[in-house]
């Protein structure tokens, strides 16, 4: 958000371009004239080599498996939200004046949620995937197809595109002396409003998909934490093992570092400025958000790591084409193979240890 606080000028000035704090409050803001615009030139610049280089290998890795198709959309959102990011590498650069119009203005805006939802609810999809694999291997090899994690894709992009339509309704523009401001949040008028908004976002596209994630980590863990001698594990059911422990690894680093604090800094910052509270406070609030803001986006950095670590034979896979290798066997029967070792995990994780040594032993 761009605090439109200002020191007493012209009664006009003063009236038009005083944010909800009172005009004795006045924010220090110029750290964010190097922190924002560095942080965003790294995350631009890794993020779309990282980025452009995953949708490349996954192109080249076709036919797909369901976590393959995941994965493909996280890359690809990731990439729509990078290239967004020289516009506001630009603004913060010459401290905040936007020239590029209101339409490029929300489009930016609403490209950041995007990208940070969209990052959310997918790795939500990998996650409940992860989880199946683990879990119920029998049930997700036979029910769960590649076209229906497209499908799944498809409703998440819908989903999130109308969550956000009325973003940018709210997101505006304004002047102030010769500069033109992007705000990230709305007008005055409509704060109130837009912090309900978002509110109700935040819980059904954040909150929701979390809890999901945790109650799916917490049954991948108990089934990964059984005894050895009871599962009957051979050295590729420990691999998978391995990749989903990676997986959770993953993840949990994406929420800590880029979404819960985010999340957590903005719902700070957006009561102060309902509340009114005091200027000190209102300070501290509003540096800590604007340290998040480029911490949500360094999601676009994270998520391929994960492509590395926990993707079906990633590596392999990037490996055989920059060498120019001939091509493993398809995504597809890796995926039934590793199913198929995970099953031994699931079925000694719902029997007894009695039929565990017995039935599975054989």
């Amino acid at each position: 958000m761009e605090t439109a606080v200002r020191s007493p000028g012209t009664a006009n000035e003063s009236t038009l371009f005083t944010s909800i704090f009172n005009s004795s409050c006045r924010f220090d803001e110029e750290f964010k004239y190097i922190l924002l615009p560095v942080s965003y030139s790294l995350v631009f610049v890794v993020g779309f080599v990282l980025n452009a280089t995953a949708l490349w290998i996954f192109l080249k890795m076709r036919p797909w498996n369901p976590s393959m198709v995941y994965m493909f959309h996280l890359a690809l959102s990731d990439f729509l939200y990078v290239i967004s990011l020289p516009t506001l590498i630009y603004y913060y650069a010459n401290r905040s004046h936007w020239p590029f119009g209101v339409a490029a203005c929300k489009i930016v805006r609403f490209l950041f949620y995007a990208n940070l939802y969209c990052s959310i609810l997918f790795l939500t999809c990998i996650s409940v995937h992860r989880y199946l694999g683990i879990c119920h291997p029998l049930k997700a090899l036979t029910l769960v197809k590649s076209r229906h994690a497209h499908l799944v894709c498809g409703l998440v992009w819908v989903v999130v595109t109308v969550c956000l339509v009325p973003n940018l309704i709210f997101v505006t523009t304004s002047r102030r002396d010769n500069d033109t401001l992007c705000h990230d949040t709305t007008n005055q008028e409509s704060f109130e409003e837009y912090v309900d908004y978002s509110s109700v976002v935040m819980v059904l596209l954040f909150g929701i998909p979390f809890m999901v994630i945790m109650v799916c980590y917490c049954l991948m863990a108990r089934a990964l934490c059984q005894p050895r001698h009871l599962l009957g594990v051979n050295q590729q059911s420990a691999a998978s093992r391995q990749k989903s422990i990676k997986l959770i690894i993953v993840v949990l680093v994406v929420f800590a570092v880029s979404f819960v604090p985010f999340h957590i800094t903005r719902t700070l910052y957006y009561t102060s400025r309902v509340l009114n509270l005091n200027c000190k406070f209102l300070n501290i609030v509003n540096f800590t958000y604007k340290i998040t803001r480029p911490l949500a986006s360094v999601n676009s950095c994270i998520d391929p790591v994960l492509y590395f670590l926990a993707g079906d034979h990633y590596r392999s896979k990037m490996m055989s084409i920059l060498t120019g290798k001939r091509r493993t066997p398809n995504s597809q029967t890796h995926d039934q193979a590793q199913m198929n070792n995970n099953r031994g995990i699931t079925l000694t994780y719902k029997n007894t240890a009695l039929n565990a040594r017995g039935e599975l032993g054989t």
